[in-house]
């Protein structure tokens, strides 16, 4: 699962976004890298831990306002320096870090070869951008009117942002199907696949929806859609607190989370349980108590390790509510033709709000007219924002409402 971090404002962009790279390192990755911009473009990638990255660059000239960074899980091409990303282009001018996978890559590769492109790595990124450079070049376009071209034809899903050599003032980003997150600070913004990266420099975010493009200056935030038409950041606070983020003098963040589990019980129930009076209170879905509790049947979507708790809420739901219960991998409801109807209880289970296979799910429910309930730990994530009501699990948010 693929980290992005990227940064523009008066700050020395390299720091932040090494930390920030840090940050994400619990998601698993075999590279990493970043690009910065200051004057001249300059790219430098390294497989292996974010730490190896570091100490290649000791006596570098990383001095810059503008970067971004990556670190990797091969999909295209093994693990190595040359399918790290960043990626240049073709000319040198133009960077791009990128989450997801392009499912036409092949057909867009071959296009380019026949017009004299080389590539130097085996990536679907690189692909993608000597695609977007390409458009630009033809059309003698902008670098923003060349992404919203490039990505109409683009099938699959990516976070992609890029560095313009001759736009240093600039980031560009857009999203479909992959979490991106635009923090905004006084004269800066940030970008991260989540907002662990940011959080301690600001704590006001702004969650990019699928098919919108971000132009992002040191002080200025215009969001768009494919359709050149300008969108209104919606702005939100952050309740996540630097605590739930660090290792809390722990080894590893897995020791950390078991110890924290009764704390995170804890959380999870306070404000909502109860004992006395045998009752539970959820705020997040009294407005559509009735239409949650008129189903007759139940279906668990998840992934990973939230489709473990799923398995574990079957038994519990089935012997007190004596309703049925089916729990599915996100990845499979969607291809399966599932039978569900306004009598169907669908429940999706995300820790981020972002799983790109129970969103997909969620929204097939969705259009078969099955109401959605969700279960989270990030309020106003796509996940929250799509679904009837919500159950956010509050864990690491300290003193939380129901």
């Amino acid at each position: 699962m693929c980290g992005i971090v990227a940064y523009i404002g008066p700050r020395e962009a390299y720091p932040i976004i090494l930390k920030g790279l840090k940050r994400l390192e619990y998601r698993g990755y075999d590279s990493s890298g970043v690009a910065l911009l200051n004057n001249k473009l300059q790219v430098y990638k390294k497989k292996g831990k974010v730490a190896e990255l570091e100490e290649s660059l000791v006596g570098k000239d990383l001095h810059a306002h503008a970067g971004i960074g990556h670190t990797r899980w091969a999909t295209h091409g093994e693990p190595s320096d040359r399918n790290a990303h960043p990626h240049s282009s073709a000319s040198g001018r133009l960077a791009m870090i990128h989450n997801g996978i392009i499912e036409n890559y092949t057909q867009l590769k071959n296009e380019l070869i026949k017009k004299g492109y080389h590539f130097k790595s085996d990536t679907d990124t690189e692909v993608l951008l000597n695609f977007i450079e390409d458009i630009q070049k033809n059309n003698n376009c902008g670098l923003e009117e060349a992404v919203r071209i490039a990505l109409k034809r683009v099938v699959g899903a990516y976070v992609i942002v890029l560095l313009d050599k001759d736009q240093p003032d600039t980031i560009i980003a857009a999203r479909k199907g992959s979490p991106l997150v635009i923090g905004i600070g006084k004269g800066e913004h940030f970008l991260a696949s989540d907002a662990s990266p940011m959080i301690e420099y600001t704590k006001e975010v702004v969650y990019v929806n699928d098919y919108e493009l971000a132009i992002l200056k040191a002080d200025e935030l215009i969001l768009k859609n494919l359709g050149n038409e300008k969108l209104t950041p919606f702005v939100q606070k952050l309740d996540m607190e630097m605590t739930a983020i660090e290792k809390g003098g722990y080894d590893h963040f897995m020791l950390k989370e078991i110890f924290e589990q009764p704390d995170t019980i804890f959380d999870c129930l306070r404000g909502r349980l109860d004992a006395e009076k045998g009752t539970i209170t959820m705020a997040g879905i009294q407005n559509n108590i009735e239409q949650l509790k008129n189903a007759n049947r139940i279906i668990i979507i998840a992934c990973g390790t939230s489709w473990h708790a799923g398995l574990a809420a079957k038994f519990m739901i089935e012997r007190l509510a004596r309703l049925q219960v089916e729990v599915d991998y996100g990845s499979e409801f969607r291809y399966r033709d599932p039978i569900v109807d306004s009598k169907t209880l669908t429940v999706c289970i995300s820790q981020s709000g972002e799983t790109a296979d129970t969103l997909a799910a969620q929204r097939e429910a969705k259009s078969k007219g099955s109401p959605s309930l969700a279960i989270c730990n990030v309020m106003g994530s796509m996940v929250t924002r799509e679904a009837n009501g919500t159950i956010p699990t509050h864990a690491g948010h300290g003193n939380p409402n129901p």
